[in-house]
Parts: structure tokens; C-alpha cells; sequence
């Protein structure tokens, strides 16, 4: 029988099913996510993401009591990872914890996780309301793999399409390729004015785009197939795209084109198709990973808490014309020095600042983690050194919150600038999904008027 334990992010909890304590330790000590290819991890790029989410760990155990051989209780801890990881017959569901608590004040199969799906909603633009109607689990795991589909595919597409090298046969007058002796000798002798080669050239209708376009097709079966493939103009015309490139496609040709897909495309140019193929094959082996798991190995999809707050405030920062730096992707930093070769002795990726968010005079960073129990040295150090090598009158710390922070500004001694403690005030304990969205829009109207303030104080 499936076990299911739930918990929520960057909290801890003491289990006593013991029947799950195996499988919750084997999850806890997994090692490197990128080589856990039915894994799914957003932020995906870990090619890119040197200091990324790899370094994460889904849980961690300690004060693990024992009844002689056997464990008789776990407290389990989580970080900024949360979604659904599943390992033999037990599956762990990671919650917000800002998530409605229905059950003694924890969560549950029932609880709702409004704040969990907006910031998934404003980030992936996934249809929220057909997630909210998934019934079963494994089903809302796949549900989350398919509404990532458009804007994955949209990202891929970006860069143009999938073009690779492959080997094509021709049997005319125009030859341009080696000649296939074989297959002249067979077919063209006696002579008939055609002569059979074989060209390598690059190609729109590969394995990439094979797999792409079997997916679509695996798509439109879906219940929710139309919406998904047609949420926008943007993503009918990708479809058509892809269609369009995909002239020998042939749904028997489905484990042919996977076993095509089994390891990662590598390519200097077209980098955003890797994360694309790996969605994809996740998609067309969903049957496979629900119903014919292997034993001890791990599934399922997790978000970085941290990273998803981030481009969440992105959404609504950008309108007060903030930029937004990428410090694991080293993008759209502040030089921490006027010259950059001012001291040799400063190694040259320790010239450059990488502030959550910043303009003219001010820098936000983004803080996932509770605070209402006071910034750390370290956080508070870090945006000084900010403010100071940008000149910037204000800085702060914008996070989430349950509902008890309040808004505090401290002058900085020896210094005219001042640190902002803004409190996002999550909406608790609603039972519909439409009022959680129009109170949470409240409280990001009113943060945007509290920068508004702040700026004029500039």
C-alpha cells in the first residue's frame, strides 16, 4: 500500500510511520540531483548554475531515535525545495508552508497550497485551474509536467529551431554525397540516368524535433490537451512550427525516437533544447515511471523555493523599474570597483556585484528563509557592501511572511542610507483560490506603494 508523508518547506517534523522511515532515509541521502535522471528540478540548468540548486539537499534527518535495531522515530527538515518526490511505494509531498493546514494544524492530502500555485502560475503562466481539479497525486505531478511544457518549448524556440547533422539517402542525378556502390549496384545497374548516394547534412526533422513533435501528439490526448497547446497565438504557432518540421513523423517511430533522446543534446548554441528534451521524455515515459518504478530509484518534480520568490518579485519589481541581476548565471552585476584591473591582487569574478534587485539608489534582495526573527550578520554585511559600492541611499530585504512581520527602516550609523525590512503578507487560511488571488494582489499593491514612498525619499 502507497505511503504517503507530508511535509512542508524550510520546517521540521517528527515521523512515526515507521513502514516510510526506509525510503525517507534513502531520499535524505541522495546525492548529486542532476544524476537522477527522473528527477526533475527547476531551476533546471544545471550546466549553467555553478552554486546552484544541485548543492540543495530534498531533506535531512537527525535526532533519529531507535526501539533496538529499529527506528522508532525521524525528525525530518526541509529547505527551499518543494513539489513531489516518490521512492518504492512512498511519496513525499513537499507543501509551502504557507499552505491552508487542514488537519490539527498540519498538512495533509486536502490542504491547499494557493501560495505554491501562484507563484507558479505568475512564473510558468500555468493554468491553475485545471491543477486545482487533478485529482490523484501521480496525476498532479504529471499535470505540472505537461503546463511546463509552452513555456519550455517557448524558451527552446527562442533560439530558433533544432537543426543537427543527419544522414540521408537519395537515388537522382544530382549527386552531391558519397555514392552508395551497394545500392547503385542493386538498383541502378543497368544504368537508368540515376545514381544512389548519401549526403550528411544538417537537418530541421531530427531526433530533437521528433521527440518535440511526439510529445504534442502525446499532448493532444490529454483532457486538458486544446488548452495547453493553445493557451496563446505564441504557442499555436510553435506547434505549427513543429509540425511543419517534422514531415516523417510516425507514432509507431515512439521508442525509437526515446532511445534516440537517452542521453542529454550537448550543443554550444541550442542550450535551452536540453531542458526542453528533458521535459519531453519525462512526458512520453510517464506510464513507465508511475506504474513500473524500479526499486530505490527516485521520481517525481521539486522547485527551489527561493529561486521561484525570486522571479515572482521579478514579476512585480520590473514595474518599478528595478533590475533584476542573475548571480548564479554571473548576468547583470555592478562593478564593485571603479577600474577593473585597480588590484591585481582581487581575483577578477570577486570585481563584480550581483544585488536580487536593484535601480538608482536602491537595492532589494530577495530572502525565502523566515526573518521576522531578525536579518543575520551575514545578510545584513552583504547588503551594505551593496548600497556602499552603488551609492545607494536604501536597502532591504523583501520576503514572505505568515502574517506577524511588520515594516521597519533603520538609518545606518556613519552612513545617510537606511535599511528596509519589507514583510510580503501572505493571505492565510482561505478556502477559495479566487479570494487567496485578490488578497494577494492587495498585498502587492501594497508593497509597490510602499516603494513608491521609499523612492521619493530619494
Amino acid at each position: 500500500m502507497p505511503k504517503i508523508v507530508h511535509l512542508t518547506d524550510n520546517s521540521e517534523k517528527e515521523l512515526k510511520k515507521k513502514d516510510c522511515f526506509s525510503d525517507v532515509i534513502k531520499i535524505a541521502g541522495l546525492g548529486s540531483l542532476k544524476n537522477n535522471p527522473d528527477l526533475l528540478v527547476f531551476p533546471h540548468s544545471f550546466s549553467e548554475l555553478k552554486d546552484g540548486i544541485d548543492n540543495l539537499s530534498i531533506l535531512t534527518i537527525h535526532d533519529a531515535k531507535h526501539d533496538g535495531e529499529e527506528y522508532a522515530s525521524l525528525k525530518v527538515c526541509t529547505g527551499n525545495l518543494m513539489g513531489f518526490v516518490g521512492m518504492n511505494d512512498t511519496s513525499v509531498s513537499i507543501h509551502s508552508r504557507f499552505t491552508h493546514k487542514k488537519h490539527d494544524g498540519d498538512v495533509d492530502e486536502k490542504s491547499q497550497d494557493f501560495f505554491l500555485y501562484y507563484l507558479l502560475q505568475k512564473v510558468f503562466s500555468i493554468n491553475i485551474f485545471y491543477l486545482e481539479h487533478t485529482q490523484s497525486k501521480n496525476d498532479k505531478v504529471f499535470d505540472f509536467l505537461l503546463f511546463l511544457f509552452p513555456v519550455m518549448l517557448k524558451n527552446a524556440l527562442s533560439q530558433g529551431l533544432f537543426k543537427e547533422y543527419k544522414t540521408n539517402s537519395y537515388d537522382d542525378a544530382k549527386v552531391k554525397g558519397c555514392i552508395n556502390i551497394s545500392r547503385f549496384i542493386r538498383y541502378d545497374i543497368p544504368f537508368k540516368g540515376t545514381v544512389s548516394y548519401s549526403t550528411h547534412e544538417r537537418s530541421f526533422d531530427n531526433s530533437m524535433t521528433q521527440l518535440i513533435r511526439h510529445t504534442i501528439e502525446y499532448i493532444k490526448r490529454h483532457p486538458f490537451g486544446t488548452s495547453i497547446l493553445n493557451e496563446d497565438a505564441e504557442m499555436t504557432e510553435n506547434v505549427n512550427i513543429i509540425i511543419q518540421a517534422t514531415p516523417t513523423y510516425n507514432q509507431r517511430n515512439r521508442i525509437q525516437v526515446l532511445n534516440a533522446n537517452r542521453r542529454p543534446k550537448v550543443h554550444p548554441y541550442f542550450t535551452k533544447y536540453r531542458d526542453l528534451q528533458q521535459l519531453c521524455v519525462h512526458i512520453l515515459r510517464h506510464d513507465t515511471l508511475k506504474y513500473g518504478k524500479e526499486k530505490d530509484k527516485i521520481h517525481g518534480i521539486l522547485f527551489d523555493g527561493a529561486w521561484l520568490w525570486e522571479e515572482y518579485l521579478n514579476t512585480i519589481l520590473k514595474k518599478q523599474r528595478f533590475n533584476h541581476a542573475e548571480n548564479k548565471l554571473k548576468r547583470g552585476g555592478l562593478p564593485m570597483f571603479a577600474k577593473a584591473d585597480a588590484d591585481k591582487g582581487i581575483k577578477h569574478n570577486n570585481q563584480t556585484i550581483y544585488p536580487d534587485f536593484y535601480k538608482e539608489n536602491f537595492i532589494l534582495d530577495a530572502k525565502y528563509k523566515h526573518l521576522n526573527d531578525g536579518v543575520g550578520c551575514e545578510d545584513l554585511y552583504q547588503v551594505v557592501t551593496y548600497m556602499y559600492c552603488s551609492c545607494a541611499k536604501h536597502g532591504g530585504y523583501i520576503y514572505p511572511d505568515e502574517g506577524n512581520g511588520v515594516y521597519h527602516k533603520h538609518q545606518l550609523a556613519g552612513y545617510n542610507g537606511f535599511i528596509h525590512l519589507l514583510p510580503f503578507k501572505v493571505p492565510q487560511n482561505l478556502e477559495k483560490h479566487e479570494d487567496f488571488v485578490k488578497q494577494i494582489q492587495e498585498v502587492e499593491e501594497t508593497i509597490e506603494k510602499i516603494i513608491v514612498e521609499i523612492d521619493r525619499q530619494c
